[in-house]
Formats: C-alpha cells, structure tokens, sequence
C-alpha cells in the first residue's frame, strides 16, 4: 500500500521533524537521500523507520510506501531523491573527552554546523561540545554534514557545563590575535574552540584558554568563514598525524 495523503498520522509526525521543537520531544531526526541513508544504517544509527517512493521500493523493501507527491511534502531537498530515514538521536551525557575534540561556541549557521562536523569526523575530532549553537539534527545541518554526524558524539550543555566537563582539557581558542597555527605545537590532547560567525568567542572561554591561534591571511581578506576557519585550523592541529 502506497500513502498519498498528507494528513496520514506518519507523514504528519515526519514532517513535525523539521521543527527543532517536535525533534526534541520526539528524540528523533531526518536523514534524506540514499548516501546518507545506506551511511546511516553502515554507522549502526538507531533507525525507527524508512520511507520511500515506489521506484525505490525494491532496494529497500522495509520501507513504507509514500507517493511521490507526499515525498516532496515531506522532503527538505531541492531534487528529492526518494528516499529518507528516521533515526534515534542519540543522548550523550556531558563528559570529558577520549581525544582531542571541538568546543563550537553560539555557531548559528546550521549549514556551518554541518559543515564543521564534516571536517571534524574526516580529520579525527569525534567528540563535539556545542553551547548554543544550530541544532546539529536539522536538517540542513544533517545534510551539511555528509554523514559525519553519525560517526560523532555531539555534547550540548551550557557554558558552565561544558567547561566543567572539559576540566583539565587546554583549550585552544581561534583568534585572531593568536598564533600562528601553522607554527603552533599543540598539546598532545587538546580542545579546539570555534567561536560565532560574528562575536567570536565569548569572554569566559577566553578567560579559560591555554592558547590562541590564528590562520594568517593576505591583507585584502579580512576573515574566513567558519566552517573553513575551522577545517584549517583542525587539520594544522593534527598535521602530523597525516604526514
């Protein structure tokens, strides 16, 4: 059986999920298109459920069926694929850090979110502190993320929270004022603080730094976005484990 209407009691409650609210109540998000649901499944992601269109429904014959038109109702893409799956999200209680790992501070953007969770899963930070920042589990985020977001714990709290619970940790603060990252011998453990797309990093956490570094830039470039202010400073930090 094919649902067709928008009004069916499961569409009503996926789409819900678009809103940060219902996401929270529920415990649950959206993962969209087949790289990111067959990567899903791949990373041990608790799925509660898949939908699909028809012309998918051979290669996943778990799904429920939905019409093409209630997909597109349903689907945050510009070309809708077909595809989508509902997962758990997981409850990571605040705790020190395993390695080295992200401190995101106020980074609204939910596409810099993403993007930063990218970057972060590729280079070896698998362990994300965010204090009130974009919902890493919207959708854009989600998407922005290209499955990183399966393969790292994210730790959302306060300031005091998160602070406490990096107890011991040197946080690195990026700075404009710092060091120079490229010449910068890091800790053998650390914490990499990005701050927010305009503000920058918040007093306290400043206060709280062992180290500033700063990616140094041509005179016509006033700053980086970011995301990418964040990819090259995790990569100069770790340079040496790819080498």
């Amino acid at each position: 059986m094919v649902i067709t209407s928008k009004s069916n009691p499961l569409v009503r409650d996926i789409y819900k999920l678009k809103d940060k609210k219902f996401r929270k109540e529920r415990g649950l998000y959206i993962a969209e298109g087949v790289k990111l649901v067959n990567e899903s499944s791949l990373a041990g992601c608790a799925v509660e459920r898949l939908v699909c269109t028809p012309r998918f429904a051979e290669s996943y014959p778990e799904a429920t069926l939905i019409s093409e038109e209630v997909y597109s109702y349903l689907s945050d893409e510009k070309s809708p694929q077909g595809v989508m799956a509902v997962i758990k999200i997981p409850q990571n209680a605040l705790c020190a850090p395993q390695g080295n790992c992200l401190l995101l501070d106020r980074i609204r953007d939910p596409g810099n979110i993403g993007a930063i969770i990218r970057t972060a899963n590729a280079a070896g930070y698998r362990e994300i502190y965010t204090i009130d920042c974009a919902d890493p589990y919207s959708p854009k985020a989600v998407r922005s993320s290209m499955s990183g977001i399966f393969f790292v714990k994210v730790f959302d709290g306060s300031e005091n929270e998160v602070l406490s619970a990096l107890s011991g940790v040197p946080v690195i603060c990026a700075d404009m004022d710092g060091e120079n990252v490229f010449k910068f011998d890091p800790p053998p453990k650390f914490c990499l603080c990005i701050g927010n797309e305009g503000s920058g990093i918040s007093d306290k956490i400043m206060e709280r730094a062992k180290f500033r570094v700063k990616i140094p830039m041509d005179n016509s470039t006033e700053s980086l976005n970011a995301a990418v202010s964040a990819g090259i400073a995790m990569y100069a930090l770790v340079r040496r484990k790819f080498m």
